[in-house]
């Protein structure tokens, strides 16, 4: 009798690892997975609908955009563009503070997302040609956009929903929003000129032109605006369809290399929170918090979206309070502090796909919150 052979293992070795190092190394991953399985045991009746809870055109948004950037960074352009940066900064805090302005003003005009999209990979090229660890810039990114995105009503996702609820003219969300802004950028600043020395940038000896492949450089430029536009109209799943399947048939060794974890934690944050969100002594403790009092509701959204972000809890908090101006300045607030207050901070650590971020990011985000959460209760209340 013949000895029986193994079975082949359905992925690869290098897929494999690579799974197992995406389940076992994130963090927010696990926490997500063990937190939907808690969820399935305590009520199986659940299940069938979570596939429903997966907002699918958000996460049709997030992989055109991975994929438009993917294609940026693969054409050398934003390496390039870190060259030439590199030779008009004249020192390490001058980046930052270039990065952080350029950051926010993005934020404010494309969403906070995208301006990450943008900004995280020239980042990550202008440190390593300078010879600087990126996690620090990285972290300070992240604050500028969530500050920056809280201007406008196109800023992030929360000021789209509460804007559209409320129907307030385009320039009264902007005015009404302008002093927290003011404080939150005029804040970073500060922070970001202490944080940062005043050491000379020096780029590494010998370091080669980049190469630019012009040709995928112009798909993916002509395709992003595009893609922006598709979205913002609502046909944010043809528009992914289309530049996936451009890119598979240019390039499709970029769409190996996307970052298929980010849209997993993405897809698993909606099902987990929606889930959460529904249960119904949730929805009887939001209705007992007494949110009708301008105080409590302000505190609420800050705590709310360090729980389950800045998104899920203006959506479940609007649903108590017809106060969009408040409620909006309560979410845009709890964007700092903990990773979760904002899906554009979880962004933002994936991009930069450094550990030592997590730990950064924490260490000035959440003084962060603290200072401007105190003096805007003290502006609104006092």
């Amino acid at each position: 009798m013949s000895t029986p052979q193994p079975l082949p293992h359905p992925l690869p070795d290098s897929l494999r690892a690579r799974a197992w190092r995406l389940v076992v190394c994130d963090p927010m991953l696990s926490v997500l997975l063990v937190a939907l399985a808690l969820l399935t045991l305590a009520d199986p009746g659940q299940l069938p609908h979570y596939a429903g809870r997966i907002d699918r055109p958000t996460l049709a948004a997030l992989a055109g955009l991975l994929a438009l950037t993917q294609a940026l960074q693969a054409s050398g352009a934003l390496h390039a563009l870190a060259q030439a940066l590199l030779v008009r900064l004249a020192s390490a805090r001058a980046a930052a503070l270039a990065l952080v302005a350029a950051s926010a003003l993005l934020a404010m005009v494309l969403t906070n997302d995208v301006a990450l999209f943008v900004m995280v990979p020239l980042t990550l090229g202008l440190c390593r040609l300078a010879g600087l660890a990126p996690a620090r810039f990285v972290v300070f990114e992240a604050l500028a956009v969530n500050a920056g995105s809280a201007l406008t009503p196109i800023g992030n996702p929360q000021n789209l929903f509460l804007w559209q609820r409320a129907h307030v003219p385009f320039a009264s969300f902007v005015w009404q929003m302008l002093p927290l802004v003011a404080l939150m950028l005029g804040a970073l600043l500060l922070l970001t000129a202490w944080a940062f020395p005043a050491r000379p940038l020096r780029a590494h000896a010998g370091a080669a032109p980049a190469a630019v492949d012009r040709r995928l450089l112009a798909v993916a430029l002509v395709l992003y605006p595009a893609f922006l536009v598709a979205a913002d109209l609502g046909h944010a799943l043809p528009a992914c369809a289309a530049v996936l399947a451009v890119f598979a048939l240019m390039r499709p060794r970029l769409l190996r290399d996307l970052d298929w974890g980010l849209l997993l934690v993405f897809a698993l944050m909606f099902v987990v929170l929606r889930t959460v969100v529904a249960q119904p002594p949730v929805q009887a403790w939001l209705t007992g918090l007494g949110l009708q009092q301008p105080q409590r509701l302000y505190l609420a959204a800050i705590a709310a979206s360090q729980l389950v972000s800045n998104v899920p809890a203006a959506i479940a908090l609007a649903e108590t309070t017809s106060d969009w101006r408040l409620l909006a300045i309560g979410v845009n607030v709890g964007g700092f502090g903990v990773v979760v207050g904002s899906l554009a901070n979880l962004i933002a650590l994936r991009l930069a796909a450094d550990a030592a971020a997590w730990r950064e990011f924490h260490r000035w985000s959440l003084p962060f919150l603290g200072f401007v959460a105190a003096v805007t209760y003290f502006a609104l209340f006092a």
